[in-house]
């Protein structure tokens, strides 16, 4: 079976059936959330920027051109709202490790090991993540887990593909310099 295009829905809420915007929210929330996460650092905050930015969305919805794909245009919503958020509070993100957002849910595996290793390497990722600024964090997410691509995160976080090919190097640098500390840091605790 086929999934329905985002246009499919956005016309059917366009006609007055609300209820078509239950789809768009089942499928975009986790990543919404996510990239949310990334930059209040907070999963409570990040909870309300992700229902913020989906009333924003609906509300906003006649404004949405299709000059972009909806996903685009709703992670940009995502993306400036975390940022408001941040500056509503006035302080920098406090740190919190987050488990369970990043990845999926745990699907069964054959070999038990293999799971283990999994789960801690993702669990290691996602607590050098924390520790990266959010602009970087939030470029990670959407070019590696999101697989979107330069020119699409450059319409959601408003810079230059060229810019963000820098910025990505660099956290990519940086996430590899905090795996590295904390292997030396697992490492000297044995």
């Amino acid at each position: 079976m086929s999934q329905r295009s985002d246009q499919y829905y956005i016309n059917k809420v366009m006609k007055g059936e609300t209820h078509a915007f239950s789809p768009l929210v089942e499928r975009y929330k986790h990543m919404v959330f996510t990239l949310a996460l990334r930059v209040v650092k907070n999963t409570e905050e990040a909870e309300e920027v992700a229902q913020d930015s989906f009333v924003k969305a609906y509300r906003g919805l006649s404004k949405f051109k299709g000059d972009s794909k909806f996903s685009t245009w709703l992670y940009r919503i995502a993306y400036y709202s975390a940022l408001d958020a941040v500056k509503k509070i006035k302080r920098i993100p406090e740190t919190e490790l987050v488990d369970g957002y990043l990845g999926h849910a745990p699907q069964v595996v054959q070999n038990t090991l293999e799971d283990m290793v999994n789960e801690e390497r993702s669990f290691r990722i996602r607590r050098a993540m924390q520790k990266l600024p959010s602009d970087y964090a939030s470029l990670l997410t959407l070019h590696y887990f999101e697989e979107l691509s330069l020119k699409e995160i450059s319409e959601i976080m408003g810079s230059s593909p060229d810019t963000l090919k820098v910025k990505l190097f660099r956290a990519r640098k940086r996430l590899g310099g905090i795996l590295e500390t904390q292997q030396k840091e697992k490492l000297a605790k044995s």
